[in-house]
């Protein structure tokens, strides 16, 4: 697309510009047919779940900076919930308030009560039971623009994305929905405006306890894309060196998947590249894969998601029920383009080093490290642990750095498409 699209900017009355503008409009019509988010709908109702055994809330986790707060409720157990917006009420000094009650759930007596945030954009998260088994959880707002709320399983949390505005000034009072559709730019402003990308979060998938994928010999995934992840934050930072470069993790430590999202959101990344190592129950399977947020096209994309949400596939059917309301705002298309450019760099550089590289493509699924993600944002396969000859490669420091080094050409071939689409906008 990117070379195309240069032929009809430097040569535009040259012989070849009517074919290169053709297949600028054939490209861009594929890559919007793999990238393009379903017809906006106004509200999802969440999946009804059977609940029979009181739930207890175990704890409330947050994340924030200005204009973006992540907050999540840990329970026991699954639960039924509501919620709405409850507006100013001037008269009480109450703020515009986002309320969630949960049903047959309870809130332990050394429970606290409320967890003050101050970022400017919620006040604090007050919790209290409303009914015998109704817990009512509410979200003091002070510059609330939009919020969404989803759940994730193994163990049971709610997840809520509340987004604000940069002046961190009241706003009139939301309409009663769970999440509002805004129209989805076909780029973000960032590349529009062609101020290029100024920091990256690298996410080294898994980590502490979770040890990932555990692949031939006994080697562990967690501890292989810690290894990629710091090489590509060295190769990045050797080709950029004023890029800001974060890592989720850079030791064996656990971090949750929704926390990974919170850290590139909080620090304002402009691209989420999470790093992993594939696994299958076929020893012989190999290759390569790079996977995007959205609906899951087959069998094996969901088969790939269930495992890197450390999930059952009946969950990950249940997420892709209300995966339209939580896409209405992420960027799909630059999602989608980022991944086909690191798929086809890394392979290539892979080829030009090692025999027997598999490409299986660009797919998409709904994994949770990428729901939520302000930014373009991929999870890539790097290879698969559990076939004996890839595992013993992924082990190589050889092998890591030609992994990095594609990835990073992935990255570098995204950024200069940004650059000469803008320079030519």
């Amino acid at each position: 697309l990117v070379e195309y699209s240069l032929v009809e900017k430097k040569f535009p009355k040259g012989d070849m510009v009517k074919a290169a503008r053709a297949k600028v409009a054939s490209l861009k019509k594929t890559l919007a047919k793999k990238a393009k988010p379903p017809a906006p709908r106004t509200k999802t109702a969440p999946v009804r779940r059977k609940v029979t055994k009181p739930v207890a809330v175990k704890d409330i986790r947050h994340w924030s900076s200005k204009d973006y707060t992540r907050v999540v409720i840990d329970l026991t157990g699954p639960v039924n919930y509501t919620n709405r917006i409850l507006p100013e009420d001037k008269k009480y000094h109450k703020p515009v308030r986002i309320c969630l009650d949960l049903e047959n759930t309870y809130v332990p007596k050394s429970f606290k009560s409320s967890f003050p945030i101050g970022d400017g954009l919620l006040q604090a998260v007050r919790i209290g039971q409303f009914r015998k088994k109704i817990v009512r959880v509410v979200l003091d707002t002070q510059s609330l623009v939009d919020y969404k709320i989803f759940t994730l399983e193994d163990p049971f949390r709610i997840v809520i994305d509340a987004l604000g505005n940069h002046s961190g000034t009241r706003t009139p009072p939301l309409k009663p929905k769970v999440s509002i559709p805004r129209k989805i730019p076909n780029a973000s402003l960032v590349q529009q405006l062609g101020l290029g990308i100024k920091t990256i979060v690298i996410d080294p998938g898994h980590g502490g306890r979770d040890c990932g994928a555990i692949g031939y010999r006994r080697i562990k995934e967690k501890k292989v894309v810690l290894a990629i992840a710091k090489r590509l934050k060295e190769e990045i930072k050797k080709r950029h060196p004023h890029m800001r470069v974060i890592l989720t993790r850079y030791k064996d430590r656990y971090i949750s998947l929704e926390e990974r999202t919170a850290i590139a959101n909080t620090r304002k990344a402009d691209l989420f590249v999470s790093i992993h190592a594939n696994a299958h129950r076929n020893r012989r399977v190999s290759g390569v894969e790079t996977f995007f947020l959205n609906f899951a096209t087959d069998e094996e994309a969901v088969r790939v998601a269930a495992l890197e949400n450390a999930t059952s596939r009946k969950s990950i059917s249940d997420l892709q029920s209300i995966l339209h309301d939580l896409m209405l705002n992420s960027k799909i298309a630059e999602s989608s383009n980022l991944a086909y450019m690191v798929q086809r760099k890394l392979v290539r550089r892979l080829r030009s080093k090692f025999r027997h590289v598999r490409d299986h493509g660009v797919k998409q699924a709904p994994f949770y490290v990428l729901i939520g993600a302000k930014m373009p944002a991929i999870l890539v396969e790097t290879s698969y642990i559990s076939n004996p000859m890839e595992a013993k490669r992924l082990n190589n420091s050889r092998y890591q750095r030609e992994i990095a080094k594609g990835i990073a050409d992935g990255i570098d071939a995204y950024i200069s498409q940004i650059h000469s689409l803008a320079l030519g906008s």
